[in-house]
């Protein structure tokens, strides 16, 4: 029966741990102060902070893709010559390490008579050590007031890197612009 519940307890911390693996945490941001509708153009910083070499990367150019069709999806107009809006990215991707320990399934009898106490027969802890390796990533959009140069607007998206992102990055960063962009403000005036 106690094998039982402890497998009932690991699958549990299983399934809640896959449950929160499923996207990226979003976060958004704005300027109380200032209306985000009001503006009606965007461009790109010439140098924005993905692009820390003397060159535009593939990644960078696939993220203005992608905050391009969001921006202008929501009534927003591209234009280089006179923007109200600059827009601007931070891109972070780490190494993470996780440690786990899931109660073991081979507990036997304990020293002097413990049952599943805190040291097993093999003289351990009743627990299995798992290290997961894993890449956690950060991405910030950035808007930016061209006239005063203030910071009007911010999403943010952080989570773990899946594998099929890393294998195919276009597809990825098109839905976590998007999903950045799901809580972004009615559509400017026209």
């Amino acid at each position: 029966m106690r094998k039982i519940l402890w497998l009932s307890a690991a699958t549990l911390s299983i399934a809640m741990i896959a449950g929160c693996e499923s996207g990226p945490a979003i976060r958004v941001d704005h300027d109380p102060a200032v209306d985000v509708k009001s503006f009606k153009t965007f461009a790109f910083f010439d140098k924005v902070a993905t692009d820390r070499a003397q060159y535009s990367t593939i990644v960078t150019n696939r993220l203005k893709q992608a905050t391009r069709a969001q921006l202008e999806r929501v009534g927003y107009t591209y234009s280089e010559q006179d923007p109200d809006l600059r827009v601007n990215f931070f891109l972070n991707i780490a190494d993470k390490q996780d440690v786990r320990s899931t109660p073991s399934m081979n507990m036997g009898v304990g020293y002097y008579g413990y049952r599943g106490g805190m040291y097993s027969a093999w003289g351990g802890y009743p627990y299995d050590v798992e290290t997961v390796n894993y890449k956690a990533g950060t991405l910030s959009i950035d808007l930016v007031n061209v006239r005063n140069n203030s910071l009007v607007w911010q999403g943010l998206a952080e989570g773990r890197v899946q594998q099929s992102a890393i294998d195919n990055p276009g597809p990825a960063i098109d839905a976590v612009v998007a999903q950045i962009f799901s809580n972004f403000p009615n559509p400017p005036a026209k």
